[in-house]
């Protein structure tokens, strides 16, 4: 490819984080903030992957522990657990990860569709996979992490600890 060819290429920009080990990647633009894991607060009655709600310069955010969410093994938390403040369906959310790698650059050339995996899983919410180097990225559709329905869980668990 010559260097005109790059320039004219479409990419897109996305933000890698690793969860079990696999890379994840989501698009920059519905990034806010990546924060340190910091001291929650817990929220009664909330689905198990909502490990609670954090006050970010005065707004109450829900946080989900994506690694609960996906149904992958739980980890101890460490230095390099990061908190993604993200802005889903119109909301703001965290979502805890093990470790944020950088930011990709990606060629649309590069992104596959997800495989199919059968009609017993939920996939979507995988918006392709990029092979980058000798690794593949598995990229989200932000909106389609959440049901509508876990959408108005974490709504109502952000609205009963700010009251």
């Amino acid at each position: 490819m010559t260097d005109n060819e790059k320039d004219n290429a479409q990419t897109n920009q996305y933000v890698s984080f690793v969860l079990c080990g696999e890379e994840y990647g989501v698009p920059i633009l519905c990034v806010q903030e990546i924060i340190r894991y910091d001291t929650l607060t817990k929220v009664p009655q909330s689905p198990e992957y909502v490990v609670g709600v954090l006050n970010l310069r005065g707004q109450v955010i829900p946080v989900v522990n994506l690694r609960m969410k996906f149904g992958l093994e739980d980890r101890e938390l460490d230095k390099s657990t990061r908190i993604i403040v993200v802005e889903v369906q119109g909301r703001i959310m965290g979502m805890v990860v093990d470790e944020v790698s950088e930011v990709l650059q990606i060629e649309l050339d590069n992104i596959s569709p997800p495989p199919p995996m059968g009609t017993q899983l939920r996939t979507d919410y995988i918006s392709g996979m990029a092979k980058i180097k000798d690794t593949l990225v598995i990229l989200l559709e932000i909106d389609k992490i959440l049901t509508t329905e876990e959408s108005v869980i974490l709504e109502q668990a952000s609205s009963s600890s700010s009251a």
